[in-house]
């Protein structure tokens, strides 16, 4: 029994299905999750000594690379000053400001230690400041697991939603209501029929948790000029793209053209700590409490070593770690569908900013969930088991979003493009 296997059959006895987050159990890859011991750059090295290039990058937050120098410097400071104090710190506000320099139509800052956490307070200030229930949300869009997110696709109009997830209340769910992505007519049908009733409608502005998605151009600006028109709140979700895809995320990416009321963000803003924010105009976060009626509380949130990792995390994402970042993407996106092409397995490659993913079987945009969900799996499955055994680690999921980040530099790539036939190969023969 291999360390993996012997680490997984010791998992499974004590922590349900192993994993404290379903996707790291393989389900939909098969085989053994490999536990990783440590990691550094561009690496990750599990219990049995075997590294691997990560293409995983802990889901997001490793814009720098694995265990930078000066973030673990920054941590190792601040664990040296104590771990938690359950009273403000300076490094809160420093952080906070960072946010607001990178966006600044995040007038006010409220930090939280998960992207859950942050997603559902959003969601309660927008009800507490338009008064009203119900939420908009698109298929395919993840925002946490929070009960009134976790609702199944309906007819993409006013029917209310069913429950995703054993143990979420009907009434609750019928709070959210679930369009198509990038469907103009459902979303303008929607707000004709139910508009005074929306509290907000909350997005990734890019999609990126049922494969990437990118918003069809103007879909977004749809977006703002029907929750403005209707009283309604715009949520920018950027927990995922969020100082990743560029220094101010997917707004600044898409140009500054439309202005979300709130924002929520995660992963790279902790630098791979604990941590997320939510961010926006000063009169709607100003009803959080202490100053206003919506309650939010956290004994950890804004935890001294998190803040540490993320304000060494944002000082050091500069224009060249974001230039590396989207070179290193482009090289590798590049030669994905090059080595596919080549072994004649049927894809959709598709980019927003530094992150793109592949469509099995398709060959067409992809430009909604339900579309997403028509790809072949089984391709994919053959072709992550063949990078993994060239020591390669790819998301353990064909609907998930390849990371790179700025210590991926060219010989890094070149080792991931080298085992790319092999496995484009063994994918052709699985379709």
């Amino acid at each position: 029994m291999s360390g993996n296997e012997a680490a997984f059959d010791r998992a499974q006895r004590v922590i349900p299905g192993g994993v404290d987050s379903p996707v790291r159990a393989f389900g939909s890859v098969g085989g053994t999750p490999r536990f990783i011991d440590h990691a550094r750059g561009a690496f990750v090295y599990d219990v049995d000594g075997r590294e691997y290039l990560d293409l995983v990058g802990s889901w997001g937050p490793a814009l720098l690379g694995h265990a930078h120098p000066e973030v673990v410097a920054a941590v190792q400071a601040a664990a040296a000053k104590g771990l938690s104090f359950g009273a403000p710190t300076v490094a809160e506000a420093e952080l906070a400001e960072l946010i607001r320099a990178r966006v600044p139509l995040a007038e006010r800052v409220r930090l939280v230690s998960t992207g859950t956490e942050a997603t559902m307070t959003a969601i309660r200030l927008a009800r507490g400041a338009t008064g009203r229930d119900l939420l908009v949300k698109f298929a395919g869009c993840y925002h946490g697991h929070s009960d009134g997110l976790l609702v199944a696709a309906g007819s993409g109009l006013a029917t209310a939603s069913l429950p995703g997830s054993a143990g979420v209340p009907a009434a609750i769910a019928a709070q959210t209501l679930v369009v198509p992505f990038n469907d103009f007519a459902a979303i303008r049908a929607l707000f004709a029929e139910r508009g005074d009733q929306i509290a907000a409608v909350i997005t990734e502005p890019a999609a990126a948790n049922m494969g990437i998605v990118p918003p069809e151009p103007g879909f977004n600006e749809l977006l703002r000029e029907l929750t403005t028109a209707h009283g309604a709140l715009l949520i920018y979700d950027e927990v995922l793209v969020g100082f990743r895809v560029s220094a101010s995320g997917w707004w600044g990416y898409e140009g500054r053209k439309v202005a979300p009321d709130l924002f929520t963000f995660g992963k790279v803003v902790g630098g791979g700590m604990p941590l997320a924010a939510i961010g926006g105009r000063a009169e709607i976060m100003e009803l959080l409490a202490p100053l206003g009626p919506v309650y939010q509380a956290g004994t950890l949130s804004g935890n001294p070593l998190a803040t540490a990792a993320g304000i060494a995390t944002l000082r050091l994402a500069d224009a060249g770690v974001y230039d590396r970042v989207d070179a290193a993407a482009a090289a590798l996106a590049a030669a994905v569908t090059a080595a596919l092409t080549e072994a004649g397995v049927s894809h959709r490659l598709q980019r927003a900013g530094s992150l793109f993913s592949v469509f099995w079987g398709l060959d067409t945009p992809v430009r909604n969930y339900a579309e997403a969900q028509t790809q072949q799996v089984s391709p994919y499955r053959a072709f992550f088991h063949a990078m993994l055994s060239a020591g390669v680690a790819l998301p353990p999921s064909a609907f998930e979003a390849w990371f790179v980040s700025a210590a991926h530099d060219e010989s890094v790539i070149e080792r991931a493009v080298a085992a790319l036939p092999a496995a484009a190969r063994a994918a052709a023969s699985a379709s």
